[in-house]
């Protein structure tokens, strides 16, 4: 019998320690499931970067440590972790991130803004927007939740482009890998969103030259990770008029300070890292997915690589 230990925060505790206990037994796993094992007894962790445990190494038999984040960044790099680390992709993470990116790209293609926000009263007519097929979307990160929301934004009817590391295949998706394919992506997309995960190579992937490599009025959807954006670099862009606008859900800084630009800038929309979130249910059955794996032989679900850092 495989013994668990729930390393997160009390928040998380009151809220996982029936759904998991409740998803393995399902699954037709018999664990114990505990806040205080012995440490040299623990066969799985459930961990959280804001839990308790930070120094793995006195957990000599780990078998796995299952995150609750989907993010890794904080973890990845922690050299006392041997053992397989494995994120968290659920599917209401997916369809929340899907349904953030779309409604705020359905907002920028029909220029909502112009009629939501319009103290002068002023009829404007013959603003009609294009049709969503002719409208380009580029996504930056074409993993589990980039797939996502490009399959979101293909029934919507847009053109999708995407770029990841490795060049992929994905139907209905124009597909761009190196940094050749970044500029070609770059050049033709009217808006932009940010997927990829924060490692060395990826952060500021935005900034003074990539900026300006997009379409004058361009705009930028940001719900993966704000140190993919040169801060600086991008209210240059806005102040110019080159980029038109940003809705921004991540910040380099949390929460984002009140003396922050971005709170005043005109062309800057800050949402409070709501774009999407792991939903315990379906977090705590990808849970019990891996433990039961682990007992059973089979490899890990959402394994990280650690080279990679994601």
């Amino acid at each position: 019998m495989p013994n668990v230990l729930f390393a997160g925060t009390d928040e998380n505790w009151n809220t996982y320690k029936s759904l998991i206990p409740e998803a393995l037994k399902a699954r037709g796993v018999s664990a114990v499931f505990s806040r205080s094992l012995p440490p040299e007894a623990v066969d799985y962790i459930v961990y959280s970067p804001l839990g308790p445990v930070q120094d793995f190494s006195p957990f000599s038999r780990l078998k796995a440590v299952l995150s609750l984040w989907a993010g890794v960044e904080r973890i990845v790099g922690n050299t006392t972790l041997k053992a397989p680390l494995c994120r968290m992709v659920d599917s209401g993470l997916k369809k929340g991130m899907a349904e953030w990116v779309a409604g705020h790209s359905l907002r920028y293609h029909l220029g909502m803004d112009a009629h939501i926000v319009n103290p002068n009263s002023e009829w404007r007519s013959g603003t009609a927007p294009p049709l969503a097929d002719d409208r380009t979307i580029g996504i930056l990160g074409l993993g589990e939740l980039g797939q996502a929301c490009a399959e979101a934004l293909n029934c919507l009817g847009f053109n999708v482009m995407g770029w990841s590391r490795n060049l992929k295949t994905i139907e209905d998706i124009e597909c761009y890998a190196g940094d050749d394919g970044l500029t070609t992506l770059l050049a033709r997309c009217e808006i932009l969103v940010l997927l990829l995960p924060q490692t060395p190579e990826t952060t500021h992937i935005l900034n003074a030259k990539t900026l300006t490599q997009m379409p004058k009025g361009a705009r930028i959807l940001n719900p993966g990770r704000g140190p993919l954006i040169d801060d600086n670099a991008l209210i240059k862009v806005l102040d110019s008029g080159h980029i038109s606008h940003a809705t921004l859900d991540v910040f380099t800084n949390e929460p984002l300070p009140r003396s922050h630009p971005y709170w005043a800038h005109p062309h800057v929309t800050v949402t409070p890292h709501i774009a999407s979130e792991t939903r315990p249910k379906t977090a705590a059955k990808i849970v019990a997915d891996n433990v039961a794996h682990g007992e059973s032989g089979k490899p890990f679900l959402y394994q990280v690589d650690r080279g990679l850092g994601y």
